[in-house]
């Protein structure tokens, strides 16, 4: 029997599902270090820039989920229709107004 190691993701989890999981990981390994104060400067600054790197491929992430996201809305006629998710919600979640 292969480690449990080797075993695949279950079905229910996608690609971008575990590479968020994995990015949220590192980014919290990362905080845990500086807030740690045992840090040089230099490493200090490197971790940093880590952490911002790993924050833009976790929006990353986080945008293709949300564009994938849609929301059933009957228009006049009463027939459905898909809508993309929050396109006119204007909530807090709305990435546009970044």
């Amino acid at each position: 029997m292969p480690p449990a190691s080797d075993t695949p993701a279950s079905p229910s989890t996608t690609a971008s599902e575990a590479g968020f999981d994995q990015v949220l990981a590192q980014l919290r390994a990362i905080v845990d270090r500086l807030e740690g104060g045992n840090l040089t400067l230099e490493q200090s600054l490197a971790a940093f820039e880590e952490g911002v790197r790993l924050s833009r491929s976790g929006a990353r992430i986080l945008d293709a989920a949300e564009q994938r996201v849609e929301i059933l809305t009957r228009d006049e006629n009463g027939t459905d229709r898909a809508a993309p998710f929050g396109g006119s919600g204007g909530g807090e979640s709305d990435r546009a107004n970044r």
